[in-house]
């Protein structure tokens, strides 16, 4: 059995998402996602002309010596576009090999370390009642752990708010949590950290007054925060006992993460933006995170980001997988196969794709009280229908980003 066919499928039913196809002379198919959000098309050039014709004729159950070839050989390592494209052929393969063992893939990862997994989803709110009802809703829905993002007085537009329905730039719509806006151009939101530290600390002391002390709770600072300020909040935040604070300073700059450690015992979760074990390597061997947070599409893979978790694992720290609606189907069924066979695991991400998406990616998995399983389909559990695909083509869409009230470009 080789590698007969390679197709790169590119579809946009509720955003853009790019897909690998690998089929095999025996005829058996093979998906991994490689959605590079904003940056779709880039990916989907390094796939088309550089990867693909290098896998026609390759032995697809040679998984391992594949990636070190595709890493190696381009001698340009790392980065998102060449880790994304690289996690998209590593996944296919190993959904072709599930599914010629006729398994379901965590049983060829070891089987199962649990039953199920926990998941945390994202509420948001304007303001405080906005927010509570957004949490209430997705407890109803079957969330046992929520993330909580807020609006703040006298900022227009800032991430994490659903309700942020519509911005200036352009005439595109924010849909879903989805951040990515359809158009020519990106949208432009304000930020004020000063604001945001005083604000957000009297947000989470409502929240627990109201929902109570049990409920696992969970905040993303998306990357806008100097080390002192992430200190700061950190501190400010212990008496709401976090479940943990995301991503609180740049992540190019992982020493920042000592000071934070000085000054707080709030847990740290980073590496959304990280796409090898490089990038982990000195945060997790000075024990300054508790959770990673890659996602299986842009780190490599599964062959990789299981052995950034095994790595992790020897520091007592476990996985927080990425899981937004910017990685498809294919992304997060890689991803609760490999949660479901690690012994670190600690939460997954997880939001719920649009009716058209899971039209277009036919799904497996189940999520029931608040805990996920990617089923027991041989492979990853997600099939494509092509047809559907079709009807979806590609939109230009670009994240937004950030400017101070004197007009600077700052992280969003």
């Amino acid at each position: 059995m080789i590698i007969d066919k390679a197709d790169v499928i590119v579809t946009s039913p509720d955003r853009n998402f790019v897909t690998l196809k690998i089929t095999t002379s025996d005829g058996v198919t093979g998906l991994g996602d490689a959605t590079l959000n904003g940056r779709e098309l880039a990916v989907v050039a390094y796939l088309t002309e550089h990867v693909v014709p290098l896998l026609i004729g390759r032995d697809p159950a040679r998984i391992e010596d594949t990636w070190q070839f595709l890493y190696r050989s381009a001698y340009w390592r790392r980065g998102p576009v060449t880790m994304a494209a690289i996690a998209a052929v590593d996944v296919a393969l190993w959904d072709v090999k599930a599914k010629v063992a006729g398994l379901p893939l965590y049983q060829l990862l070891g089987g199962a370390s649990r039953t199920g997994l926990l998941t945390y989803g994202h509420a948001s709110g304007k303001d405080l009642p906005e927010l509570f009802d957004s949490v209430r809703d997705h407890q109803e829905q079957g969330y046992k752990a929520i993330r909580v993002q807020t609006g703040v007085p006298g900022l227009r537009s800032i991430y994490g708010i659903a309700s942020n329905a519509t911005f200036d730039a352009n005439s595109g719509v924010r849909y879903d949590h989805e951040p990515a806006q359809r158009g020519a151009l990106p949208a432009e939101e304000d930020w004020d950290t000063r604001s945001y530290l005083r604000h957000v600390p009297t947000v989470f002391e409502a929240v627990r007054n109201e929902f109570g002390p049990e409920i696992p709770l969970l905040h993303d600072g998306h990357h806008r925060m100097t080390p002192i300020q992430a200190a700061r909040l950190g501190k400010s935040l212990e008496p709401y006992d976090l479940f943990w604070l995301e991503d609180v300073t740049p992540a190019e700059n992982p020493e920042a993460l000592r000071l934070v450690r000085q000054h707080t015992t709030t847990p740290l979760a980073i590496g959304e933006i990280f796409n090898t074990v490089w990038d982990y390597q000195q945060i997790i061997r000075e024990q300054l995170i508790d959770y990673v947070r890659s996602a299986v599409t842009h780190t490599g893979g599964i062959t990789h980001l299981k052995k950034v978790l095994d790595y992790a694992s020897q520091y007592q720290i476990k996985s927080g997988m990425h899981g937004p609606t910017d990685i498809s189907p294919v992304g997060m069924a890689a991803a609760m196969h490999l949660g479901l066979a690690i012994h670190n695991f600690g939460i997954q991400e997880y939001m719920k794709h649009g009716a058209r998406t899971d039209e277009v990616f036919r799904q497996s998995f189940t999520f029931v009280d608040g805990m996920l399983h990617p089923g027991e389909q041989p492979g990853i559990g997600v099939e494509l229908d092509e047809r559907a695909a079709a009807a979806y083509p590609y939109a230009q869409a670009y994240l937004p980003y950030n400017r101070l009230a004197d007009g600077t470009v700052h992280d969003w």
